[in-house]
C-alpha cells in the first residue's frame, strides 16, 4: 500500500518497511536508466544546474577533481555562459549562482584518509567549508568492518538518481568502452581501464522518499536535521533525457547494519530471494562480484528444478584490488563450482565482457532483470556484504504492480541494449538472434569471439589459503556479528541446504578419485 498524501508531504516514511523485502513504494513521474558514467555525468551536471532548493549527493567515494563533461555536443545546458568542469568547481558556482541553494554532501568516512592524498580535493574542500551553503560530512554510523555503499542524488526532493554510480575517479566511461580510449584518465593523468556502470533517474513521489531516506542518514552521521524541500513544480529532469517508463511505481530496498539505536535490515538479501523465485523464463544480472551465499543458494534451488530459468551473470574477470580478489573472486569460484554441480540442464553462465583490442571491462553495475517483468537497478552487489554489513538501496520496476503493467516491452528493449553493447552488435541483431536461438546462452555463444564480446569466465585456480578463506567468509561475513565469531562457526557451506549439501558431494567425490 502506498503512503498517503499527507504522508509524502509530513515527510512521514517511517523507518520499518512495508514487506520484508521492500521498504517503500512510491510514485515516478519518469523514470530512465541511464549506462555508463559519461553519459551520467552530463544529466547530472544538467540537473544540478537547475536545482532550486538542495543538491543532496550520498556516495561511497566523491572526488572533487573529475570533470563533468564528456565532450559530446548534443548535450547543453539551459543557459548560457560557461560552467567549471571539475567537479569541485562547480558545486561552487552551483552554489554561488543559485541565491538560497543548498548544497550536502555525504560520503564514507575511509575515503576521508584518500582525500589527504588526493592534491587539490583538499584545496576544493576548504573553498566549501567558506561557503555557507555547502556542506559535507563523513559517514561512520556503521559498525566496524562495514561501509556506506549507498549511491544517490536528489534535487529538490523532485529529482533523483539512485545506482551503481559514484562521482569519484575511474569511473567514466561512454558505452562503446573504446579500447585505449584517451579521454579515461585519472585526474594526475593515469590511463585507467574501461569501466561499466548504471543508475536509475526518477523523478516525483519517489525522489522524496530518496531524500528521507538520505536526510536520516545524514543525521546519523552527526549532521543537523533536515527539513524536506517544499513542494515544488519544477523538475530538474534534464530534457535531453526521453524518459523510458512514465507513471510508474517504484520499489525501494535497502541494507543496514545494526548499529547503536538502528535496526539491522536487510530487505535487498529477501528481495534478491524473492525475485530469484519468481523467474519463470530467465534471469539477466550484471554486478561486480558473485559472492553471496543466500544468492547461490537461492540459484542453486532453481537450477535443481527439472526445467529451471536461464541465468546469465555479467561480471569483471577480476575484482578491483587485491583484498577483493581474495575475498570475493575467491569465493566466487567456490559458489561457482558448486552451482555447476546442481546445474544439469546447462543454464547457468557468467561472463566476462571485453573490448575489441581484447581488454576485460571492469563491470561495476548492479542491475538485474527477470522475464523483462522486473527491472531491479542499485548500489547492492550480489555479495554478502550488501546483503547485511554495508549500507544499501535499490529500486525496482515490478510489471506485477498495477501501475507497471505496460513496462515490459522498454525492459526488453533494455535488456537488447545492454547485450548490444556487450557483444558489439546491434540491438537488432539481439532481438533477432535471441529470437532465433530461443535463449541468451546459445545467442551470445553463437557470436564470433573476436572484436567487442562476451566470454564464458574463466575457472580460476586458487590456493588451499584463498579456499579456506573463502570458505569462511573472512574478509565478506554476512552480518557484522560474524566477524567476531571463530571461524569454525561461519562461512559459506556451514548452514543446512542446497550448498552445504553439494560440496559435501563433491568432497566426497575428489576424495573417491584421491583413492585412485
Amino acid at each position: 500500500m502506498l503512503p498517503g498524501k499527507d504522508a509524502v508531504q509530513n515527510d512521514d516514511w517511517g523507518d520499518e518497511g512495508i514487506e520484508p523485502s521492500v521498504w517503500r513504494y512510491a510514485k515516478a513521474s519518469r523514470a530512465h536508466v541511464v549506462i555508463d558514467a559519461a553519459d551520467y555525468f552530463d544529466v547530472a551536471r544538467i540537473a544540478m544546474t537547475q536545482a532550486r532548493q538542495r543538491i543532496f549527493i550520498v556516495g561511497w567515494d566523491v572526488d572533487t577533481r573529475i570533470l563533468l563533461t564528456s565532450g559530446r555536443r548534443w548535450w547543453h545546458l539551459p543557459h548560457k555562459g560557461h560552467f567549471p568542469a571539475r567537479l569541485g568547481s562547480f558545486v561552487l558556482w552551483v552554489a554561488r549562482r543559485t541565491p538560497g541553494l543548498e548544497v550536502k554532501l555525504l560520503k564514507w568516512n575511509f575515503s576521508l584518509v584518500k582525500s589527504i592524498f588526493r592534491g587539490t580535493m583538499v584545496v576544493d574542500l576548504l573553498r566549501w567549508v567558506k561557503n555557507d551553503s555547502i556542506d559535507f560530512k563523513f559517514d561512520s554510523a556503521h559498525p566496524v568492518g562495514c561501509s556506506h555503499h549507498q549511491k544517490i542524488l536528489v534535487i529538490d526532493d523532485k529529482f533523483a538518481a539512485c545506482g551503481g554510480i559514484d562521482m569519484t575517479t575511474d569511473r567514466w566511461d561512454t558505452r562503446e568502452h573504446v579500447h585505449n580510449d584517451p579521454r579515461r584518465k585519472r585526474p594526475a593523468g593515469r590511463h585507467y581501464d574501461p569501466w561499466h556502470d548504471a543508475t536509475m533517474l526518477l523523478e516525483g513521489e519517489v525522489a522524496r522518499a530518496l531524500s528521507a531516506l538520505g536526510r536520516a542518514r545524514w543525521e546519523a552521521a552527526g549532521g543537523e536535521q533536515l527539513a524536506p524541500c517544499r513542494p515544488q513544480q519544477e523538475s530538474a529532469w534534464p530534457e535531453p533525457v526521453e524518459a523510458e517508463f512514465r507513471d510508474v511505481e517504484i520499489g525501494i530496498a535497502r541494507t543496514r547494519a545494526r548499529y547503536g539505536e538502528c535496526s539491522q535490515i536487510s530487505e535487498i538479501e529477501s528481495l534478491f530471494v524473492d525475485h530469484i523465485a519468481r523467474a519463470k523464463r530467465f534471469i539477466y544480472a550484471e554486478t561486480q562480484y558473485f559472492a553471496s551465499r543466500r544468492i547461490a543458494e537461492a540459484i542453486c534451488e532453481r537450477l535443481s528444478e527439472p526445467d529451471p530459468p536461464e541465468i546469465v551473470i555479467v561480471n569483471p574477470l577480476h575484482a578491483d584490488g587485491w583484498l577483493e580478489q581474495v575475498a570475493m573472486d575467491s569465493a566466487r569460484a567456490e559458489l561457482r563450482e558448486v552451482v555447476h554441480a546442481v546445474d544439469h540442464a546447462g543454464r547457468f553462465r557468467i561472463y566476462t565482457p571485453y573490448t575489441s583490442g581484447g581488454t576485460p571491462i571492469y563491470v561495476h553495475a548492479k542491475i538485474t532483470i527477470i522475464d523483462d517483468e522486473i527491472l531491479r537497478v542499485g548500489s547492492a552487489n550480489m555479495n554478502n556484504r550488501s546483503m547485511g554489513l554495508d549500507s544499501e538501496c535499490d529500486v525496482f520496476i515490478d510489471c506485477a504492480r498495477p501501475s507497471n503493467a505496460g513496462c515490459g516491452p522498454a525492459i526488453t528493449d533494455l535488456r537488447h541494449s545492454l547485450i548490444a553493447e556487450h557483444c558489439g552488435v546491434s540491438i537488432e541483431d539481439v532481438a533477432a538472434g535471441l529470437e532465433q536461438h530461443g535463449s541468451m546462452i546459445a545467442f551470445i555463444e553463437s557470436l564470433p569471439q573476436t572484436g567487442k564480446r562476451l566470454e564464458i569466465l574463466p575457472l580460476q585456480e586458487i590456493s588451499e589459503t584463498e579456499r579456506a578463506l573463502a570458505q569462511a567468509a573472512v574478509f565478506d561475513p554476512e552480518r557484522p556479528e560474524e566477524m567476531f565469531e571463530p571461524i569454525s562457526k561461519r562461512g559459506l557451506f556451514k548452514r543446512k541446504g542446497y550448498l552445504r549439501r553439494t560440496r559435501n558431494m563433491l568432497e566426497k567425490i575428489k576424495a573417491r578419485r584421491k583413492k585412485g
